[in-house]
């Protein structure tokens, strides 16, 4: 409780020492989008020379100015601090609760996108190159778990997008190649997109990988008897 308040206090006086617009050279600077995570984006735009900010799908997030470069955004409990050397990028203020560990979020180029969003353009390939990206840089990535992206695809087929469905399990495929449970997903796909043909390659794929793989011969027993 004390140490909240202290906290609310401090947060005032900064407030109340700082300029409560923000100046164009510091709006050229850093207005644009910053890479949260490897696929997550955080958005920071003006409006009338006040920040905002978009992320996680709300818009409009207007965060508590505390000092010409810094701000309060309770959504994440967090201070952001925008600093300009030598890139432009976002670090979190640390905190007991960081664990020692230093946040910093870069701000991305104008034409540049994560793997989700060139997914959803439905730019398939340049998507993969992204995601294998993710996993030359770090292998152990959670974004990348094969479950995960499994999951994803399911949902896909769920909702019956079955495009959508076959290119995210075709993705999986690369990043989890020895995987004999990527290739059977992608054949269920296939399968229920009517293409027979493809689903009894990637049946056979995930066979050759793990010969006990009962769905994968249950699967391709039904549509080549």
């Amino acid at each position: 409780m004390k140490k909240s308040i202290l906290f609310l206090l401090l947060l005032s006086l900064c407030l109340s020492c700082s300029s409560s617009k923000n100046s164009e050279e510091f709006i050229n600077k850093v207005e644009g989008r910053y890479l949260f995570n490897a696929n997550e984006v955080l958005e920071v735009y003006f409006k009338e020379q006040d920040l905002f900010i978009k992320w996680r799908g709300k818009k409009d997030i207007k965060p508590l100015k505390v000092s010409d470069n810094s701000f309060y955004m309770k959504e994440m409990n967090e201070k952001l601090i925008f600093a300009t050397d030598p890139n432009v990028h976002i670090y979190l203020s640390e905190k007991t609760e960081h664990k020692g560990v230093k946040y910093h979020f870069k701000k991305m180029d104008i034409n540049e996108k994560t793997p989700h969003e060139y997914f959803e353009n439905k730019e398939y390939n340049k998507a993969l190159e992204g995601y294998l990206k993710i996993k030359e840089q770090d292998s152990l990535n959670p974004i990348i778990r094969e479950y995960k992206i499994n999951g994803i695809g399911y949902s896909y087929i769920r909702e019956k997008e079955l495009e959508k469905a076959i290119e995210i399990f075709r993705i999986n495929t690369e990043l989890h190649s020895n995987s004999s449970n990527t290739f059977d997903s992608l054949a269920e796909a296939y399968l229920k997109n009517k293409d027979t043909a493809n689903a009894i390659i990637n049946f056979k794929k995930a066979l050759s990988i793990n010969s006990e793989n009962e769905s994968a011969k249950r699967n391709l027993k039904k549509i080549t008897k």
